[in-house]
């Protein structure tokens, strides 16, 4: 039996040189949120976005060295357990630098972009997914305990249409979710840059130089971008 957790991570930054400041789930009637101290200070920019500074976290533990750590590993590691996340592969980076590597995962992000199979929605991110489908839930925006509130019920929205477009039990649903969740997204459109709005197809006819720039600098970049590179060379036939 699948157990669902749903989880959000706050960090120093949104590359895979930074590190756990908050972390919030929310299982069966259950919910947790903690603070801890980050091995490097928290910058301005990140307190900007999630409003947590050095300040606040000066007298908390380090993770690792925190008495949740156990007990949040033996409950994210556990064999039933389904860690639901949106952007999954960086809260799960986040994770695994704190000693946890859960084994089955649900990233909202992917499924999301899965099922715009018309490239109708322009942007994936959570809070535009919350307005854009009009989700009913009182959740402060990029609070770890808001979005994972905001991820339960944009998780539920995803179930259903998968469940009615393809005619699929709760259980086979979940395990669809997994598997699509599981490897990279092709994606369909550009949302960002010179190209915004247009097909990817569509652009590799007419700047061909511009998508093999792009994976460059994806390829050299410290962010996780794993389903831009895997688009970008499945055109380029790299």
């Amino acid at each position: 039996m699948n157990k669902l957790i749903f989880f959000d991570t706050e960090t120093t930054g949104n590359t895979e040189k930074d590190f756990l400041v908050q972390i919030a789930y929310k299982y069966d009637n259950e919910s947790f949120v903690g603070l801890y101290l980050p091995p490097s200070k928290i910058p301005p920019e990140a307190s900007a976005i999630h409003h947590l500074t050095n300040k606040m976290v000066a007298d908390k533990p380090t993770f690792k060295e925190s008495t949740d750590q156990p007990i949040i590993k033996k409950l994210f590691e556990d064999e039933d357990s389904v860690l639901v996340a949106h952007n999954a592969l960086f809260d799960l980076m986040i994770m695994e630098k704190e000693g946890i590597k859960p084994k089955k995962f649900i990233c909202t992000l992917r499924v999301a972009r899965e099922l715009d199979k018309e490239g109708k929605i322009e942007r994936y991110n959570l809070q535009y997914l919350r307005y854009l489908l009009d989700l009913d839930v009182e959740a402060t925006a990029h609070d770890a305990m808001g979005d994972v509130l905001i991820l339960e019920k944009l998780f539920e929205r995803l179930k259903k249409k998968i469940m009615s477009e393809q005619n699929l039990g709760e259980n086979q649903t979940i395990e669809k979710m997994i598997e699509i969740s599981s490897h990279p997204t092709l994606l369909r459109s550009f949302n960002f840059g010179k190209h915004n709005g247009k097909k990817l197809e569509e652009v590799l006819t007419t700047d061909r130089g511009y998508l093999e720039w792009l994976l460059a600098q994806k390829l050299e970049s410290d962010q996780i971008d794993e389903d831009w590179i895997y688009t970008l060379k499945h055109h380029l036939e790299k």
